[in-house]
């Protein structure tokens, strides 16, 4: 599994790891059911922490992007169909919507915004 952590980055690096997991399973990048490295394994590829990987792939397990099992490890979550989205993703969207518009982004150019980031696949 290629990541792009930015070490220099105000974002840190366990959110940069959940960030890319989640946009790459939204994405078909990962599939339902695909297995995830171990986290020793990521944490080496990724020049980190053991800790830094655990830390992403609990806040992944507690949203439901993934499922752990101590034997066969972290997968990709099966899709959550009608369940909808959490009220955090919400108020997370909430937010950036009032950034765009404080950004002078009327709605059709936010409609327009979104229609093109779904349609690529949010890579």
């Amino acid at each position: 599994m290629l990541l792009k952590l930015d070490f220099g980055s105000d974002v840190p690096i366990y959110m940069q790891i959940r960030n890319q997991i989640v946009l790459a399973a939204a994405g078909g990048e990962l599939a339902p059911g695909q297995r995830l490295p171990t986290v020793r394994a990521l944490a080496e590829e990724c020049g980190v922490n053991m800790m830094t990987v655990s830390r992403a792939y609990q806040l992944l397990r507690q949203e439901g992007v993934i499922v752990t099992d101590r034997r066969s490890g972290a997968a990709v979550a099966p899709r959550q169909g009608q369940a909808g989205p959490r009220p955090e993703t919400v108020e997370g969207l909430r937010l950036r919507l009032g950034e765009l518009r404080l950004a002078g982004m009327d709605e059709q150019q936010v409609l327009d915004l979104c229609r093109r980031l779904y349609e690529e696949g949010m890579k």
